[in-house]
């Protein structure tokens, strides 16, 4: 049974259907392909590395008034930045702006300013927090950091190293004010209690000042005749690193600029009108030998400022006494800060405490010595080690340690010098004559010492030859003595052995005559029994003839008729056959 064909039944609805569902799907890959392109083509962009892409969006949310960055979604300058890389952004819709990124490098430190977050108070520059407008108080350390800078701005800054030798004493800059003669609390403007051990530290110079001191020895150095005294530091020790190098010097130079400006503040104030032109710049063209033979005597590696004093006093006559002094003192690292605090940078600290303490104990204990008295050495080492004693005692209750004040120079007026030196000249010449006078003595006493001397020792090299010469005698005959001992001692071992083997000859010639007398003895006796057991010597006498017949004799029995060999044994003899045995 054939099967009938099958005929296509779709309708043109159908197809038509099918063919439109097409041009879509096309129409829609063309589409997106057409948009991948624009993407690909127009909205690419790229942020190379160490940069960053700063966004403004054309359309969006209207932000709030004054508003500097805005979140996606709103109109303006995006808050947020896009960091490097590829990136898709509309051209019509945002602006793209690639700018370098921060970057803070080793020993250094980023100090934020925030232009965007709330008002701070009135007379404030330290934000609170980072949603506050102002320098931010932490800073960026050494890195890579992406701040908006349409909102924020980066300064760089050294970071603070603290040199062997110092220590640095913080101030907040910011807060209320701590109460008169206390550390700053948290939030407090003040000087802190915590001070900075040698290191590096990346502090915020706008929310922190820090003083760096010199702790252990300094010297203050008061030169008279010139109304001023210098103050040595000693150097700090040489870095590893060419870069720690560089942020000490930093550190140190922006210390001794704070030290310039108070000076030159102070100077103002206080100088009169030619010290002012002097702090203006005009002292350097002035001429101080003695204050340059000072500073010449300091060691090369000091650090030395100026401070404005001298030690000058009257003495219990009336004269008046200029002092060139040295004062060396230390200050302890734990004292620091509470130092700093009522008194001051170091060079305050000499000009407020250390010299006016130095001027009243001078004039105190120097009043009580006349004027001559500071030119014997006696009595200038007297005034020295009082002055060290008491203006030790003095600044110890300020936390200030002295070690020595030593009087290097003492100027007294030429018409009291002059006698006085000649008395003194006077004085030691006549100590001079005398220990000229007391040498000769001695030498005197000395020759007479060396003849002495020489006289014993002649003595005694005669007491040494006579006790050599005993002492060789009484050798000599020990030793005769000793060797007339030997030989007699000898003679007489010889004399004992001579005995011994003539005791020896005897004995043994008894020995061999009595043993040869046994043996004999014991030898006849054997023969005895021998001849006993044979029957009598007879029948000895024939076994041995017997024993003495020569081997190759044969000696053959030959049977003769009844009776056996016993019974021809008893007759005492054999019967031998006169036929060679064959």
């Amino acid at each position: 049974m054939s099967r009938p064909e099958e005929k296509n039944t779709m309708s043109p609805t159908g197809s038509h259907t099918r063919s439109l569902i097409t041009a879509v799907v096309v129409l829609v890959v063309l589409a997106l392909a057409a948009y991948l392109g624009y993407l690909w083509l127009f909205c690419r962009f790229y942020v190379p590395p160490g940069h960053m892409a700063v966004v403004t969006a054309k359309s969006g949310r209207a932000p709030a008034p004054g508003t500097i960055l805005v979140e996606r979604g709103e109109k303006g300058i995006w808050r947020e930045v896009l960091a490097e890389g590829r990136h898709f952004l509309d051209p019509f819709l945002y602006d793209v702006k690639i700018v370098k990124a921060v970057t803070v490098p080793l020993g250094k430190v980023g100090i934020v300013t925030a232009k965007v977050g709330r008002e701070l108070a009135s007379g404030e520059i330290i934000a609170p927090d980072r949603e506050s407008k102002g320098v931010w108080r932490d800073v960026l350390g050494p890195g890579v950091y992406r701040l908006n800078p349409e909102g924020y701005s980066v300064e760089i800054a050294d970071a603070i190293n603290i040199p062997a030798g110092y220590a640095g004493v913080v101030t907040s800059q910011s807060g209320a004010k701590a109460k008169p003669g206390e550390f700053a609390g948290p939030g407090e403007r003040g000087v802190l209690s915590d001070i900075l051990q040698p290191g590096l530290y990346y502090l915020n110079r706008y929310a922190y000042q820090v003083n760096v001191i010199e702790v252990g020895m300094n010297q203050v150095t008061m030169a008279a005749g010139t109304n001023e005294s210098m103050v040595s530091t000693r150097n700090r020790l040489s870095n590893a690193t060419d870069a720690l190098a560089e942020l000490e010097y930093n550190t140190l130079n922006f210390q001794r600029e704070l030290r310039r400006e108070r000076a030159v503040v102070q100077q103002k104030a206080e100088a009169p009108a030619e010290m002012k032109q002097m702090a203006a710049g005009a002292r350097k063209n002035v001429q101080n030998p003695k204050q340059d033979a000072v500073a010449e005597a300091l060691p090369a590696e000091a650090q030395i400022f100026g401070v404005s004093r001298a030690v000058e006093f009257p003495s219990r006559d009336g004269f008046k006494i200029a002092l060139d002094m040295t004062v060396e003192f230390e200050l302890m690292p734990e004292n620091l800060a509470k130092i700093y605090l009522l008194y001051g940078d170091l060079p305050q600290v000499v000009e407020k405490i250390i010299l006016p303490q130095v001027l009243s104990v001078s004039r105190l204990k120097g009043s009580s010595y006349r004027a001559q008295d500071f030119i014997m050495g006696e009595g200038r080492e007297t005034f020295q080690y009082d002055l060290s004693q008491v203006l030790g005692e003095t600044l110890a209750g300020r936390s200030i340690i002295v070690h020595n004040a030593i009087i290097r120079n003492v100027e007294i007026p030429l018409n009291i010098l002059a006698p006085i030196r000649a008395v003194s000249l006077a004085k030691e010449q006549n100590l001079t004559n005398e220990s000229l006078q007391g040498t000769a003595k001695k030498l005197a006493e000395l020759n007479i010492e060396t003849e002495l001397i020489e006289q014993r020792r002649r003595e005694v090299g005669q007491e040494t030859e006579k006790l050599v010469a005993k002492i060789a005698a009484e050798r000599d005959q020990a030793i005769a003595q000793l060797k007339a001992e030997t030989e007699l001692a000898v003679a007489e071992l010889k004399l004992r052995r001579s005995e011994i083997l003539a005791k020896i000859t005897r004995v043994k010639g008894e020995t061999e005559v009595k043993t040869r007398f046994l043996v004999e003895n014991e030898t006849a006796r054997g023969e005895l029994l021998k001849a006993e057991a044979l029957g009598g010597a007879a029948k000895l006498s024939e076994l041995k003839l017997v024993d003495a017949l020569n081997p190759k004799v044969e000696t053959r029995i030959i049977y003769a008729g009844p009776g056996t060999l016993w019974t021809d044994l008893k007759s005492g003899t054999l019967p031998l056959s006169a036929t060679p045995a064959k």
